[in-house]
């Protein structure tokens, strides 16, 4: 063979020996980033699966949550269920009596209702405010201050800062 076809086999031979090179350090990263697709897609696989059992273990609690506060709720008017059934039972109580058994249980309500954190709200003299009252009528009373409740025609009920029922109220000027 003559030189010029030696050397340009040679130079062959070295140009393919990179190139094998290169092959096989291709094939060692696509090997090492598969491992580390598997590791991740692993890793991803568990998240997601307790993501779904995090959201399944909440999904139980708030409705534990809610009986819980319903059977507190209900718990906390027994009693004075109680009285208005024993109130019932009793057709020859005077007027008096009667009146002083009604009073007793609105009491018990009212502590009831406090007890669960519910107010009332609407008072006589207080100052209109659209987002506690509903105004359902309104009169000129020159002894009242502009935007004052005259009358309350229906308690209204908050439950820290949200309204269970807004009060109708009567307002002035």
């Amino acid at each position: 063979m003559d030189d010029v076809t030696k050397e340009s086999l040679e130079q062959e031979d070295i140009e393919l020996e990179k190139v094998e090179a290169e092959v096989k350090e291709a094939s060692e990263e696509l090997t090492e980033a598969q491992v580390k697709f598997n590791d991740l897609n692993e890793q991803f696989l568990r998240l997601r699966a307790e993501y779904d059992n995090f959201r399944k273990r909440t999904m139980t609690e708030k409705i534990q949550i809610y009986g819980n506060a319903i059977s507190d709720a209900v718990t906390a008017i027994l009693p004075a269920i109680d009285n208005i059934d024993r109130a019932a039972g009793h057709s020859d109580a005077s007027p008096e009596d009667v009146r002083k058994g009604l009073k007793m249980i609105e009491d018990q309500i009212k502590a009831s209702l406090e007890n669960l954190g519910v107010k009332a709200i609407g008072e006589k003299g207080e100052k209109f405010d659209p987002a506690l009252h509903n105004a359902v009528s309104h009169i000129e009373d020159a002894e009242a201050e502009e935007n004052t409740i005259t009358e309350v025609l229906q308690k209204g009920y908050v439950l820290g800062d949200k309204v269970i029922r807004h009060a109708m109220v009567q307002v002035a000027n």
